[in-house]
């Protein structure tokens, strides 16, 4: 796994330096993610795509280069496993981006003073184990890392007023990866359900610089679970190639649409209206 991962990064680097980012014009996008973010951006389930396609761009990086060249879609493992860790949940968005706010990076990751330098857009997302939220009966604690309804509610109020200070900034926020039945309990599942419907119809607000891509709804079609049709099996909550075709082709007409309409034109699934 480290020696693919050092290749895809060396082939990742060897196609951002054949891309043009220095002209003015281009509108550049940065896409946050980590595995399940990593097989809609290829919009396949092999880790090894871009090598045997020789280079050839993502699916999502296809469809907004053909709709206009001048879109610079990039992507980023965020946070990255050292020195920071594998966690890129609530709490880890609010500690780099809000508690640790500034023109330097946090652990090396970078903040969003940093981020909104260079980009126009920035997407972010978590993981499935967003999904186990355990019950808490407290008003939360913003600080904690403990996956609760009250804190994740306290942490994206922070990270909401946080990015309404880039007002020159588009931010797309996927609502959480869901998980199959047999990897979360009904409980669980219950909470993300409305924790995320929280988010869709409370946390977003319309005209300001914050959209949605209802992610969650598309592997779930409105339930509970990630559909075992969509999952890589009945154990595994990563999306299949079949699925994440499909929702590559509605990531990518989701984010032309928030840039050219500020989301007029598409659900917040990316479906067009």
């Amino acid at each position: 796994m480290k020696n693919i991962t050092f290749v895809s990064f060396f082939i990742f680097s060897l196609v951002l330096l054949a891309c043009d980012k220095n002209e003015e014009d281009n509108y550049n996008i940065i896409f946050l993610h980590h595995s399940t973010g990593n097989n809609i951006w290829d919009g396949q389930q092999e880790m090894m795509a871009k090598l045997s396609k020789k280079l050839e761009q993502s699916t999502i990086k296809k469809t907004i280069k053909t709709h206009d060249e001048k879109y610079v879609i990039e992507e980023m493992f965020f946070p990255k496993a050292e020195p920071y860790g594998w966690n890129n949940y609530p709490f880890d968005y609010y500690n780099i981006w809000v508690k640790n706010a500034g023109y330097e990076p946090y652990m090396e990751e970078p903040t969003l003073e940093m981020l909104t330098e260079e980009y126009d857009m920035i997407i972010w997302k978590h993981c499935f184990p967003v999904s186990n939220i355990k019950a808490d009966t407290t008003s939360g604690n913003i600080d904690s890392e403990l996956k609760t309804i009250p804190n994740y509610k306290l942490q994206y109020a922070a990270l909401k007023e946080k990015m309404n200070e880039f007002k020159d900034t588009k931010f797309l926020v996927w609502t959480g990866a869901a998980q199959v039945e047999s990897q979360i309990t009904e409980e669980e599942a219950i909470r993300a359900k409305d924790f995320f419907s929280w988010v869709v119809n409370e946390w977003d607000l319309p005209d300001d610089n914050i959209y949605l891509w209802d992610f969650r709804k598309l592997e779930t079609e409105g339930g509970l679970y990630l559909k075992p049709a969509h999952a890589q099996n009945i154990n595994d909550s990563h999306p299949n190639a079949e699925f994440s075709e499909k929702a590559a082709q509605l990531f990518a007409a989701r984010i032309i649409d928030v840039i050219e309409t500020d989301g007029r034109d598409t659900s917040i699934d990316g479906t067009s209206k």
